[in-house]
C-alpha cells in the first residue's frame, strides 16, 4: 500500500460540485481581480474567526511582512518569536529590517510563555505568536505580556484556521492575525493566497492601501505598497473551503483521535493538546530519537513522511548575519532532529490510517 503525506485531490473531489460552480460563476462574472468574490470572502472569513475586519492577500509571508510594516516596526526593532518555526515567520520580520529574537518552544510545540520576559529589551516592539502544526498557544498569557510590556502582539495564523484557545479563535488576541491559505492548509485555495484580519479598522485600512500598489485611490499612491492581491477565483473557491470548515477541522481531529488511542510504540512520542486550547492537526507531528531511520522504515513500507522542520531559521544560511550558532537554541534543535510529520489528510481512508498505524506499532 501507498500512502502520501497529503492527499490535496480527495478534499477536491468530496466538494467538486460546488468548487465547480465557484469557478464557473467567477470565470463568467468577467471580474477577476478585486471584486465581488473577494469582498463577500472578506466578510465571511472575519465572521468566522470572530474579527471586524479581513483583508484578502497574495500569500502568507505577506500577511507577515506587512503586518509588522503597517504597524511600523522596523530597522532597530526586535521581535520576539519561537525558534521552531517556519522561516516564512522569521522573513516576515526581517523583510523589514527588524530582527528576530527567538525563543525555545515547549512541549506543545508553541512559543514558552515562561521564557518570553527573559528576551524583552528597550529594543522589543511586538512578539509574534506561531500556532504551529494547529494548537492554539497559550494567548492568555502572552496577551498580558504584551500587555504589561506595552508591545504589538501579531499572530502567525497560517497552520490554525479555526484553532482557539478558552473559546476565543487565533488571529483574534492581538493586533493583527496573518493567514495562510496555500493549498495543504485546513482552508486551503487552489493555489496561493492569504489575509489578515483586525478589529482595527485604520490597520485594515492600511492594509488594503499597501496590497494595492500603495494605492487608496487609482494612479493616486499613497505609499511605496506592493501587489498582493486575494484574486476572484480564489476566493470563490476558499468560500466553498469556508464553508464546510467546521466539518474538515472536525474530521482531522478525529483520524488525530485514532492516532492518539492506537499507536502505542515506546520509541515514538506523541503530539500533546495542552488543556484550554484546540487543536486543529494542520499536521500531526510525531517525536522519535531515531527519526531517520524510522522515515526510511516507513518509506520502505510505503508510507510517505515530511519533516516540518528539517533546519531551524536560526541556523539557515540565510541567516547567518544573526551570528547564531550550533547549540544555541538545544530545544530547537532537539525538535528538527525528531519531529516527523505522518500521513494526515482530509479523506483518508480507514484502511490506510490502520495500515499507518500498524506499521508505526511495529519499529522496532
Amino acid at each position: 500500500m501507498e500512502i502520501q503525506t497529503n492527499r490535496l485531490d480527495r478534499g477536491f473531489y468530496k466538494y467538486q460540485q460546488e468548487f465547480e460552480d465557484a469557478a464557473l460563476r467567477t470565470l463568467r462574472s468577467g471580474w477577476y481581480i478585486m471584486g465581488k468574490e473577494l469582498s463577500s470572502f472578506e466578510e465571511q472569513f472575519a465572521e468566522y474567526i470572530g474579527a471586524k475586519y479581513c483583508v484578502g492577500l497574495g500569500n502568507g509571508l505577506d500577511a507577515l511582512w506587512l503586518a509588522f510594516r503597517i504597524l511600523g516596526i522596523g530597522s532597530g526593532d526586535e521581535v520576539i518569536v519561537q525558534g521552531n518555526t517556519y522561516i516564512a515567520s522569521v522573513m516576515g520580520i526581517t523583510i523589514n529590517g527588524a530582527t528576530p529574537v527567538f525563543v525555545e518552544p515547549d512541549e506543545y510545540f508553541n512559543i514558552d510563555t515562561d521564557k518570553i520576559e527573559e528576551k524583552i529589551t528597550a529594543k522589543t516592539k511586538a512578539v509574534l505568536v506561531v500556532h504551529l502544526y494547529g494548537q492554539a498557544s497559550q494567548m492568555d498569557k502572552i496577551a498580558d505580556i504584551c500587555k504589561k510590556h506595552d508591545l504589538r502582539l501579531v499572530e502567525d495564523c497560517a497552520q490554525s484556521h479555526g484553532s482557539g484557545f478558552k473559546g476565543t479563535i487565533t488571529g483574534t488576541f492581538g493586533d493583527i492575525g496573518c493567514f495562510s491559505f496555500y493549498p495543504s492548509k485546513n482552508i486551503g485555495a487552489f493555489g496561493d493566497g492569504g489575509a489578515i484580519v483586525t478589529d482595527d479598522e485604520a490597520l485594515a485600512k492600511e492594509m488594503r492601501i499597501y496590497r494595492n500598489y500603495g494605492s487608496e485611490k487609482r494612479y493616486y499612491n499613497k505609499v511605496v505598497g506592493t501587489n498582493s492581491r486575494l484574486d476572484e477565483i480564489q476566493a470563490a473557491l476558499l468560500k466553498v473551503r469556508l464553508k464546510h470548515a467546521h466539518e474538515l477541522n472536525e474530521e482531522k481531529q478525529a483520524i488525530a483521535a485514532e492516532y492518539d488511542a492506537r499507536l502505542n510504540n515506546p520509541l515514538i512520542e506523541l503530539p500533546r493538546v495542552r488543556e484550554g486550547a484546540d487543536h486543529i492537526y494542520h499536521q500531526y507531528v510525531i517525536r522519535c530519537k531515531e527519526r531517520n531511520r524510522l522515515m526510511e522504515y516507513l518509506k520502505d513500507k510505503g508510507i510517505s513522511t515530511i519533516i516540518h522542520y528539517p533546519i531551524p531559521p536560526h541556523l539557515a544560511q540565510a541567516y547567518e548575519y544573526l551570528g547564531h550558532k550550533k547549540g544555541d537554541y538545544p530545544v530547537t534543535e532537539a525538535c528538527a532532529d525528531e519531529v516527523l510529520s505522518i500521513p494526515m489528510y482530509n479523506g483518508m481512508l480507514k484502511e490506510e490510517q490502520d495500515y499507518t498505524i500498524d506499521v508505526l506499532n511495529a519499529f522496532v
